[in-house]
Formats: structure tokens, C-alpha cells, sequence
């Protein structure tokens, strides 16, 4: 299954492209295919993966493993109500319902799994729990837009940030400090005291910065100050000891690096936003750009091999993992690049991000061939 959610994911964001490239002026369907339809059941997988291993647990039963396919069921009907809002008129509700029972039901068993834990969880564990609770209030937050619609554009706003500093990028850095050290073979003694001491600061900031720009604007530039706390020890950790990791041509590594540098990005372009020097769907454009794409495609170049054939780890596994890691240094920099572009408004962005997409994506489709007949 999870298998089958990262290539949806990756469709889901070459269509979402195509839509940005072909209604600019209208992003919201664009964003929402690759947000709701995209990312957001990839990182329920994700997290149905990953949770077994920090609580050093078993495999999820088939309940947990159905609620990344609803969420796919919902983010597709928030997508379809976008582009056809007459013909779908409370498709918007229903995915958001739809979407809520996935999030509450991923939260309820992350905490159900901490708390039978034979021993102390991993601290990324608590990171997961953060971030499903942040997408269920997105969520109601746009149940909520109904019942009280003269605040609907603060709750839009509420809702993004939750979204996109809350569920994904919670998410992400909680993972990221465990996945890049695996993708570099070597381990990071730091990342756990990181982990339990900053998630305080990612949650507080993700919190301000979502109440801030729908009703207070101040606590928007104290929640990305706050931000700035949390990934800035990171980021001197990494440059540190996967120095060499990072800046290469080939590798997970170095798109799970720009994942990070696209992150700081995107909190530059929230600070622009916040003083009016950006307008709101650039920034969104940006988060997509310079942090989804680089972030998505080196987990899936790190994690395919092991989501197709769990288990030990083979010379195939080795094998797939490199075809898929080649040139990601490359697609990095064109994802980058493409968001700071699209961040100036120049639509030339969206090009190189398709570029760099369409690259993982051939290289994906060769090295799968090439797997099948090494199998």
C-alpha cells in the first residue's frame, strides 16, 4: 500500500504542476490536489511505518492501514470540489469530515502505541502525535467555515498554516532527524535530545503563527521566530556531520538536505507574506516547490526499496536505493531553484520543478524495471 500511495503522491503533484502552470491565477485546486490529495495520505502511510518502529511495536492492523486510503478518498473529493464546486456543492465538508475521522484515528492509535510501549518511545513518536492533532483542527477548521462564514478567511488562513507548518512540516522534521542519518549509514547521538527539546518550540510556533495570521498578526512573526529555534540546531547538526552527505551529486541525503533549506524558504517567504512583500499563494507555491518536492522525493528514494519488500536488507534493496538516489543532488537544486523563482511571481518556477519531478519520475520507472529483472 505504501508503495502504491508514493507513486499516487508523486502523480498527484506532476498534476498539480500542470494545473499551476495552466491556471495560475487560480491555485486553490492546484494546491489541494497536491496537498489533501497528495501529501497528506502519503504521511498517514508514513506514519503507520514509522510508528511500529519507535514504539518498537508490531505492524498496524488493517484499520490503521485504511486510513491513509480514506484520506486519499477525501483529499481527491476536496480536489474534485475546487475544479467543480457547482456539480459537488458539500464536497468541501464531506472530505474535511472524511479527512477528520483519518486524522483523529492516526492520533488515537499513535497515542494508544506510546502509552503500551514496553519501554520509553522515541522522542519522535511525541512529534506525530503534534502533527496528526494539527490537521485535525485544519480540518474543523474548515467544517467550521460554514457555521460561522464571516470568519471564513481567517479560518482559511488558520486552517492553512495548521496544514502546512503543523501536520507536514511537524511531520517532516520529526522524521528527517532520524531518516537522513540512516540514508547517510551513519547515526546522529544528537538527534533524540534535539527532538525532545524542540518540539516545544515547532508546536508553539506552528500555533501562533496560524492564530497570528487569522486574527492577531504579531504572533505570526513570534511563531516563526519560535520556528527558527527548532530547525536552527538541526541545521548546524547537519552541516556539522553530513556535511559531505549533503552537498553531493547522488543520494537520498541531499534531497532530504534541501528539504530543509527549503524549509527555512519557506519560513523566509511566511516573514515576506507577514509584511506584505509576498503575496499569500506565492508562498503556498513555495512550500509546495522548494519543500514538499525535494522532501517527498528523497523519503520515497530512501523508502521504496523497503516499502516493496520489507525485511532485511538485500544488495536489491542497495541497488534500487542508488538508482533512485542518482542525480538528486540535481533535482534538489532545480526544486530550489524553482521555488525561489516562483516565490519573484515568474512562472519559469513551475518549469524547473517540473523538470526536476519528471527526472525522479523516469529514473523511478528505469529503476523499477531494472529491479524487477535483478528480482
Amino acid at each position: 500500500m505504501l508503495a502504491v500511495l508514493a507513486v499516487s503522491t508523486l502523480a498527484a503533484f506532476a498534476g498539480a504542476l500542470f494545473l499551476l502552470w495552466s491556471d495560475p491565477a487560480a491555485p486553490l485546486p492546484a494546491l489541494h490536489v497536491a496537498f489533501a490529495a497528495g501529501v497528506m495520505p502519503l504521511i498517514l502511510g508514513a506514519m503507520s511505518h514509522f510508528v511500529p518502529v519507535l514504539t518498537r511495536s508490531g505492524a498496524p492492523g488493517i484499520a490503521v492501514r485504511a486510513l491513509p486510503l480514506l484520506a486519499l478518498g477525501g483529499g481527491g473529493l476536496a480536489a474534485l470540489a475546487f475544479a467543480l464546486p457547482a456539480r459537488v456543492p458539500y464536497g468541501l465538508d464531506t472530505a474535511a469530515g472524511v479527512g477528520a475521522v483519518a486524522a483523529l484515528g492516526m492520533a488515537g492509535w499513535i497515542h494508544v502505541r506510546g502509552r503500551r510501549a514496553l519501554d520509553r518511545p522515541h522522542p519522535g513518536l511525541h512529534w506525530y502525535t503534534a502533527a496528526a492533532v494539527c490537521l485535525l483542527l485544519a480540518l474543523i477548521a474548515v467544517l467550521a467555515m460554514r457555521l460561522v462564514p464571516e470568519q471564513r478567511l481567517a479560518l482559511r488562513r488558520f486552517h492553512l498554516h495548521l496544514n502546512t507548518l503543523g501536520f507536514v512540516a511537524l511531520t517532516a522534521v520529526g522524521t528527517l532527524q532520524v531518516l537522513l542519518p540512516t540514508a547517510a549509514g551513519r547515526a546522529d547521538p544528537g538527534a533524540a535530545p534535539r527532538l525532545r527539546r524542540d518540539l516545544k518550540w515547532a508546536v508553539t510556533g506552528t500555533l501562533l503563527v496560524a492564530v497570528g495570521s487569522a486574527w492577531a498578526p504579531w504572533l505570526a512573526w513570534v511563531g516563526l521566530g519560535l520556528w527558527v529555534l527548532a530547525i536552527a540546531p538541526l541545521a548546524e547538526a547537519w552541516l556539522t556531520r553530513f556535511h559531505a552527505d549533503l552537498f553531493t551529486l547522488h543520494g537520498a541525503a541531499a534531497a532530504l538536505g534541501a528539504a530543509l533549506i527549503g524549509l527555512g524558504l519557506v519560513l523566509l517567504a511566511g516573514a515576506l507574506h507577514g509584511a506584505g512583500l509576498l503575496p499569500a499563494t506565492h508562498a503556498v507555491t513555495v512550500f509546495f516547490l522548494a519543500f514538499l518536492l525535494p522532501l517527498v522525493t528523497g523519503a520515497v528514494s530512501q523508502l521504496l526499496p523497503l516499502w516493496l519488500r520489507p525485511g532485511g536488507q538485500t544488495h536489491w534493496h542497495e541497488t534500487l536505493r542508488a538508482r533512485l538516489g542518482r542525480f538528486s543532488g540535481v533535482r534538489a537544486l532545480l526544486f530550489l531553484a524553482g521555488g525561489a523563482l516562483a516565490a519573484l511571481g515568474l512562472r519559469a518556477g513551475l518549469v524547473l520543478a517540473l523538470a526536476g519531478l519528471l527526472l525522479f519520475g523516469l529514473q523511478a520507472a528505469r529503476a523499477l524495471w531494472s529491479a524487477g529483472r535483478l528480482a
